[in-house]
């Protein structure tokens, strides 16, 4: 690269190749509707409520839910009470919950005899209120990222205006996209009723995820896509669908691509959410930081961070906002530690970092690190044939291509609850029964084909644990590690192999050996098996025609 250009001009640069570079959508996008006819309820202090609800006159009903005392016992204040929202009705009820969203909210309070009631159906004779409208001191739902139609403002009075302003806007009918997809058929959540890969269910702000009848469904009308979830996930089965992880990865190639380009300069990559985030970037921005607006700053996860350092930028910022979640911030802060000490490991310098407004109006300084490490030859991403874990692939392909332009490293680096990582066999009590094959859902276990053996691929493995749920020995464990070693990694290695067991009879191979030495061990020395245990080492037809020999033999013996 040459001599840095001035900031006019790596301005210009980057107001070209982003206007230039566009990301890939989708031109029809999924989307979920909801569908309101105007029923409120108010939740609060009576007096606030009441006040509320005579502010909001167009609306199809109101409800009052009294939860606490009222706030004041000025004269003037309670006349103004008394005399606003005439008609309403106030109930007292204990809240119990609040299920659901814009126009489907059901709210369960006390009912008579310790029972419980819904509200809306006792208040308004209707299934469900379709706003909500909290004036409580601390929020009735807690939740980080509370439901659409949901609006909480507490006792502060710009808040409140702001929200009696917007709730008659909230009826009709309104679409929103539908952020991420999921493909059951990769997911490691669940195989055959064993439980395995927890991770997203963990980390969404909005309690979107459950595990239903065993398998992980997104709530679309709860989901704000906050991208935790396709963050985590280790498979790529929860996948972001605005933008979809491979038209993110596209981009941000030729974003970086053209830019070096332009400029003759590594860029700076700043992730950054659409909503807050996008108010903080303005022309003061230093010339080689390209800003990229997402839903959330998690939708970027891992491989796209260390993607965007092989593609040949210098430095990866997320800027973080005062609204972003906590559990997004914990989970952001985990995923950039272990990105971090892998490029610790392989001798390059830590650059990503999560930023505040702050940090980002003092850029300057930290931006040096272009004159302290060498300009890297970008990695030229190829698409693998047949990859089941593009997430993984990605992922490993920015990994190796770093490595190799640094320490060149061929280490084992164990950290723990990570999601790669080896699977360990005590050869000794292993039996070959490949119930661990048939639960592995990345196939990273494969078995011999036509051969009693166990195969292992280490980059496909997640770590969900399946696999030591389900063997019967007890005989499997994991072993959490970043793996630098490419060939190792991706190599069919063998867990374990043995010569098939033949049939004492026919010399038909059936079994493994060690499969028949356990049945005999365990189940030989019962009486029902103790005078024909040689049965056991038959294949099942030669079983079968020994059992019927022995019956001709002595029709009477099955009686005695």
């Amino acid at each position: 690269m040459s001599m840095r250009q001035s900031q006019p001009e790596l301005k210009q640069a980057r107001q070209q190749v982003m206007a230039s570079t566009q990301i890939l959508q989708n031109l029809i996008p999924p989307t979920v509707s909801y569908t309101t006819q105007g029923h409120v309820l108010i939740i609060g202090p009576e007096d606030l409520a009441r006040l509320a609800a005579d502010s909001l006159p167009t609306m199809a009903s109101r409800v009052i839910l009294a939860n606490e005392t009222i706030t004041s016992q000025d004269e003037a204040h309670l006349e103004k009470v008394i005399n606003a929202a005439e008609g309403v009705e106030s109930f007292y009820n204990k809240l119990k919950g609040i299920k659901g969203f814009l126009g489907q909210f059901q709210v369960n309070v006390d009912a008579d005899e310790g029972g419980v009631a819904e509200l809306s159906k006792v208040a308004i004779r209707q299934a469900h209120f379709d706003i909500i409208l909290d004036l409580s001191s601390s929020p009735c739902i807690n939740l980080e990222m509370l439901p659409v139609g949901y609006l909480y403002v507490g006792q502060d009075e710009a808040k409140l205006t702001d929200a009696i302003a917007q709730i008659p806007d909230l009826v009709g009918e309104f679409d929103k996209p539908r952020y991420v997809k999921v493909n059951a058929e990769v997911c490691a959540h669940n195989r055959n009723g064993l439980n395995g890969c927890n991770r997203c269910l963990n980390f969404c702000p909005a309690d979107a995820i459950s595990s239903i009848e065993q398998k992980i469904e997104i709530d679309p009308y709860l989901c704000h896509g906050a991208g935790s979830c396709t963050n985590l996930c280790p498979t790529g089965a929860i996948s972001y669908d605005l933008p979809t992880p491979a038209s993110l990865h596209s981009y941000l190639e030729k974003l970086i691509s053209r830019y070096r380009k332009e400029a003759q300069v590594a860029p700076v990559i700043l992730f950054h959410d659409n909503m807050n985030g996008s108010e903080l970037i303005t022309e003061q921005l230093s010339g080689d930081v390209l800003p990229i607006a997402l839903e959330e700053i998690t939708v970027a996860s891992i491989d796209h961070w260390l993607a965007a350092l092989a593609h040949g930028a210098r430095e990866v910022l997320i800027l973080n906002t005062d609204s972003s979640a906590p559990t997004l911030v914990q989970m952001l802060q985990g995923e950039l530690s272990l990105a971090n000490r892998i490029l610790d490991e392989m001798g390059q310098p830590q650059r990503l970092r999560l930023i505040n407004e702050t940090d980002l109006a003092n850029l300057a300084e930290p931006l040096a690190i272009s004159t302290t490490w060498p300009v890297i030859v970008p990695m030229v991403h190829t698409v693998t044939p047949n990859v089941t874990n593009a997430k993984r692939d990605m992922l490993y392909q920015a990994i190796d291509h770093l490595n190799s332009q640094a320490a060149s490293i061929q280490t084992q680096v164990a950290i723990a609850n990570v999601p790669y990582g080896q699977v360990k066999v005590d050869v000794d009590k292993c039996t070959l029964c490949m119930s661990c094959v048939s639960t592995c859902p990345t196939q990273a276990l494969k078995d011999g084909g036509d051969k009693p053996a166990l195969h292992f691929v280490e980059q496909d493995c997640v770590q969900c644990g399946l696999c030591e749920s389900a063997c019967p020995e007890k005989v499997i464990s994991l072993v959490a590690q970043v793996n630098f070693d490419k060939e190792s990694r991706q190599a069919l290695t063998t867990l374990k192999e043995e010569a098939p067991f033949e049939c004492i009879r026919c010399g038909s191979e059936f079994a493994t050996q060690s499969m028949v030495h356990k049945m005999v061990e365990m189940v030989g020395a019962h009486s029902a098996f103790s005078a024909n245990v040689e049965r056991l080492k038959m294949c099942g037809d030669c079983r079968v025609k020994d059992m019927f020999e022995d019956i001709l033999q002595d029709p009477e013996k099955q009686l005695r």
